[in-house]
C-alpha cells in the first residue's frame, strides 16, 4: 500500500524523539528523517534539560521539527510521555535521537497497522548503526520474553548479537517492541496508559506492551522497514546504573503485570536465578554486577506499597488471561538455555521451545 497513491489522506505520523545533550547525534537523525518518502509526518523533539547546543542547533536547521522543552531530564520514559501528549498524528512512533531512519521506514509500519486495529504497535528492524550487517542490541528484529521476564529479541540473546542475513526477515508477533523504534496507535494510550514514569530507565516499552497484550492487543515486527541504532549514546550498555535498572524493572513489570496466582509460580524460580546470578558475580569479583543486582532487590523491597498499587491498576484494566499472553513468551529460562544449554541464537532457543 502506497498512502500516497490512495484517494484518502494519509494518517500522519507523530515522530517523538527525546532527547540529553545529544548534539552529536541529531544531525545525522533529522536529515534522515527529512529522506522519509512517507508524506505526513509530525517530528517532536523533547528536551529534557540539555546542556548543550541541542535546542539551537535544531531550531537553526531545522525549523519544522516542533520543540518541546522540559527545564529538567524526565528520562526516557518521562520525555516520551511528554511529547506523545503533544502529538497530534493517529500514529505516534517513539524513535531513539541516535538513529538513522531509511527512505521508506514508515510505509511498512503503516500497511501493518493499518492491516488490523487489534495490532497496537509496530517496530521495524534495527540494524547496528556501527556495524551495518549486524542487529542492534535493543531492537534487532523484535522482542520477545521468557516466563521469568527476561527479555530477549529475534537477532539478540543476552550478549550474543548475530548479524542479519535476513534470517528473521519474516512479519511476526511479538510480545514487545522495542522503545528504540515503536510505532503505536495514539488511541490505545487512552486505554493502556503512558511509559510508567516510575520504570525511569530501561523496559518501559516492554511493560507497555505487556498491558497491550493483557487488552487483547498485538504486537508486530516488520522487518522489511529498517532502521540504524547507534545505541548506548546516553548510558552504556555496561554501565551499573544500566544493570541496575535492567534487573529492577524486570522484577518491577512481573509483578506489575501477572496475576497473584502466577507471581507465585514464577517469583520463586526468577528470585533463585538472580540469587545465583549475584554468587556468581561475587565468584568472579564483579562487584558492579553483584551491587547493581542487589541493589534492584533492596529498591523493590522499599517500594512494596508502589508495586502494590500498580499491580492493581493493571489487573482491574485486563481483559485476557495470563494464559493467553502465555503463547508468546519463552516456557522455559532463557538465561539456563543460554548460559547452561549454549544455545546461542533466537531460532536456536524459540524454535525448541515445546
Amino acid at each position: 500500500m502506497n498512502p500516497s497513491t490512495t484517494d484518502q489522506t494519509p494518517p500522519t505520523f507523530s515522530v517523538v524523539i527525546a532527547n540529553y545533550n545529544g548534539l552529536a547525534f541529531l544531525k545525522t537523525c533529522f536529515d534522515s528523517l527529512n529522506k522519509s518518502t512517507y508524506p505526513s509526518i509530525e517530528i517532536i523533539m523533547v528536551d529534557n534539560g540539555s546542556t548543550d547546543e541541542s535546542v539551537s542547533f535544531v531550531e537553526e536547521n531545522y525549523p519544522s521539527v516542533q520543540i518541546v522543552k522540559s527545564p529538567i531530564n524526565l528520562s526516557y520514559s518521562g520525555g516520551n510521555n511528554l511529547g506523545m501528549r503533544q502529538a497530534r498524528g493517529k500514529y505516534i512512533v517513539l524513535l531513539n535521537n541516535d538513529t538513522e531512519v531509511t527512505p521508506g521506514w514508515l510505509e511498512p509500519l503503516l500497511e501493518e497497522l493499518e492491516s488490523d486495529k487489534q495490532i497496537a504497535a509496530c517496530q521495524p528492524k534495527i540494524l547496528n548503526m556501527r556495524d551495518r550487517k549486524a542487529f542492534e542490541y535493543a531492537g534487532a528484529a523484535g522482542g520477545f520474553m521468557d516466563r521469568l521476564a527476561y527479555p530477549f529479541l529475534r537477532g539478540r540473546i543476552f550478549d550474543t548479537v548475530e548479524e542479519d542475513h535476513h534470517q528473521y526477515q519474516t512479519p511476526v508477533d511479538l510480545f514487545w517492541t522495542s522503545g528504540a523504534a515503536m510505532a503505536i496507535r495514539k488511541d490505545v494510550l487512552d486505554e493502556a496508559g503512558f511509559l510508567d514514569e516510575d520504570f525511569v530507565l530501561h523496559m518501559e516499552e516492554i511493560d507497555l506492551c505487556w498491558r497491550l497484550h493483557l487488552l487483547g492487543y498485538r504486537m508486530r515486527a516488520r522487518p522489511d522497514a529498517v532502521i540504524y541504532h547507534y545505541g548506548g549514546g546516553t548510558l552504556g550498555r555496561e554501565k551499573t546504573a544500566k544493570m541496575y535498572y535492567n534487573h529492577r524493572n524486570s522484577v518491577f513489570m512481573l509483578l506489575k503485570n501477572y496475576t497473584f496466582r502466577s507471581i507465585v509460580k514464577v517469583l520463586p524460580k526468577r528470585l533463585l536465578l538472580d540469587l545465583a546470578l549475584i554468587i556468581k558475580s561475587l565468584l568472579t569479583l564483579d562487584l558492579k554486577r553483584a551491587t547493581a543486582v542487589a541493589g534492584a532487590y533492596l529498591w523493590l523491597l522499599f517500594h512494596v506499597n508502589l508495586i502494590n498499587i500498580k499491580h492493581r491498576e493493571v489487573q482491574r484494566l485486563r481483559r485476557v488471561g495470563d494464559k493467553e499472553v502465555d503463547k508468546f513468551l519463552y516456557p522455559r529460562s532463557v538465561a539456563l538455555a543460554y548460559y547452561i544449554r549454549r544455545k546461542k541464537t533466537f531460532s536456536e532457543i524459540w524454535d525448541q521451545r515445546a
